[in-house]
């Protein structure tokens, strides 16, 4: 751990997290962590090779949808259950404007209509997107995903 640790530092860059949780640590690893912050695996949605794993917390506002692939984390996306087209505005917004401030930069956006909105954010370990889209059904989505590593064939 301490030269995963010092590899992170040398280069400069932050690893790619979240809430905190270094999303490089082993798909079963990060599962526990999310469960000793209260986080439950939900049996019914996760399916039984465990590669889509539905997580939820009695306090939050979201469902956890976690992605593996070879036991490692690859992607995941925060699905919020809100109900009313104003209240996943907001939440939009403030999740937009807290993400520029914590990684200093401003989002790609592809889409920026009243009902459907897209920001992307580039990371050095990996991307997060939050797409709005108020329909029939107001949904809020979060997505983090790893970026694949690179690998250098002039060698």
């Amino acid at each position: 751990m301490v030269i995963l640790a010092l590899g992170a530092c040398s280069n400069g860059e932050k690893p790619f997290s979240y809430r905190g949780l270094s999303m490089a640590l082993p798909f079963q690893t990060f599962c526990d962590s999310l469960a000793a912050r209260g986080f439950a695996v939900d049996s019914t949605k996760t399916d039984a090779a465990f590669t889509r794993v539905v997580m939820a917390h009695p306090t939050e506002k979201f469902r956890l949808m976690l992605a593996q692939q070879n036991g490692q984390l690859i992607a995941l996306q925060e699905n919020y259950q809100i109900s009313t087209n104003d209240s996943t505005r907001q939440l939009w917004l403030q999740l937009r404007d807290d993400f520029e401030k914590e990684l200093g930069s401003w989002p790609n956006m592809p889409k920026h209509g009243d009902d459907h909105k897209v920001a992307k954010f580039e990371t050095a370990g990996g991307f997060i997107t939050l797409t709005l889209e108020n329909t029939y059904t107001p949904t809020l989505q979060v997505l983090y995903e790893k970026k694949k590593e690179q690998r250098d064939y002039h060698k």
